[in-house]
């Protein structure tokens, strides 16, 4: 028998019947598709099949949605951080589903991602607000990273994610703290219930969540150091404590001296708390920012907590990230190695470092030719 034959089923379509193989019982199966348009298209889509059953990757025909497998995949053993499947959630919800939910996930192919990419550029089918290109690009990232499981598990042949890129960002500056502003910060916060998490913040670069999960077992102050070992993020669910997303969040900070200062002060102030409420002596495990009671801050809450502290002093108005930002910008000023700079900043690579940061990067570039410039100009007199 020939390995596949074409027959018209209208005006422009095409039945296809092939040898698909053999499946696990070793019996031989024949397999029919529909094709629309012209006789060459079905030619083309026939050879396409013939192709993909010797190479070992025709997949089996399945009437999932897209819909059904993105909520499958999320409610299933997916690997993501709470907080990040919270969000994937999110997006597959407003962004993905309303517009291609329906589509077969086998059926879903480049030329619908790029309409759903200049749909969501127009407008939210949520709220109707137009979404930025960098929104979008995060759904496409989700549905990629969707699709890119299916291939594996012989759901689709192909990752059509992988065939369109998602919309080109324009570049944003991030927020960061002049010298001046900084001294003006630590200044006016003196006295106020943030001013030691932030001058932590500013000293170190550690992010929020971290900062907030630093226990009194991981801070040396006679060694003027600490340890970063883990971090707390908020979700619908509460607040949870996890390990560092790569090992390089895992890391040991050295502390400046005005650092140590300020970190020995709050803590004789939480010592007082503790004894004023009956707390006892803390433990290893004890936060070193924290409720009255030793609970947990809620990451959230810090943030507005320093929106308000901004408007309320007079500050300049950025957010609490900013100052990990500033940190970094310290660094980068003071011509540290970017290796160093991404170790401290707990970076997976340097080239995250490099891409965060590339306008400061390219500010001490400058800098440095020309002082290069200096060295190889011809002398006078030689």
């Amino acid at each position: 028998m020939s390995r596949g034959n074409i027959t018209r089923r209208g005006k422009r379509s095409w039945r296809l019947k092939f040898d698909g193989g053999t499946d696990a019982a070793g019996n031989r199966q024949t397999r029919y598709v529909t094709v629309k348009g012209k006789l060459q298209d079905a030619q083309r889509e026939l050879t396409k099949l013939l192709v993909a059953v010797d190479a070992g990757t025709l997949v089996e025909p399945s009437r999932t949605t897209v819909a059904e497998y993105i909520r499958g995949w999320l409610d299933g053993p997916h690997g993501l951080a709470a907080k990040t499947a919270e969000r994937y959630r999110e997006l597959a919800e407003r962004q993905i589903i309303p517009h291609l939910g329906a589509v077969l996930l086998q059926k879903l192919r480049p030329k619908q991602v790029q309409t759903w990419h200049a749909t969501l550029l127009q407008s939210d089918a949520a709220t109707g607000r137009v979404l930025s290109a960098r929104t979008v690009g995060h759904a496409h990232r989700v549905l990629h990273r969707v699709l890119a499981h299916a291939m594996a598990a012989e759901e689709v042949s192909r990752n059509v994610a992988s065939a369109v890129r998602p919309p080109k960002v324009t570049a944003k500056e991030i927020e960061i703290l002049t010298a001046d502003q900084v001294t003006i910060v630590l200044e006016r916060m003196q006295g106020h219930p943030l001013y030691s998490i932030a001058a932590l913040a500013l000293a170190t670069g550690m992010r929020r969540g971290e900062l907030l999960a630093l226990q009194l077992r991981d801070v040396d102050l006679d060694g003027a150091s600490l340890q970063v070992e883990r971090s707390l993020e908020e979700t619908a669910a509460g607040l949870q404590f996890k390990p560092p997303k790569t090992q390089h969040g895992r890391r040991t900070i050295s502390l400046p001296a005005h650092a140590v200062a300020v970190l020995r002060t709050h803590w004789r102030q939480q010592l007082e708390c503790r004894a004023a409420l009956g707390l006892g002596k803390p433990e290893p495990e004890t936060l070193i920012f924290s409720k009255p009671d030793g609970s947990p801050l809620s990451p959230d809450n810090l943030s507005r907590d320093w929106g308000r502290a901004c408007r309320s002093l007079s500050l300049p108005e950025v957010s609490f990230h900013a100052l990990r930002h500033t940190h970094a910008s310290a660094l980068i000023a003071s011509k540290l190695d970017v290796v160093q700079i991404a170790r401290r900043l707990g970076h997976g690579s340097p080239v995250i470092t490099l891409r965060t940061y590339a306008h400061l990067f390219e500010a001490s570039d400058s800098a440095a030719a020309a002082a290069i410039e200096n060295v190889l100009r011809p002398q006078k007199g030689r």
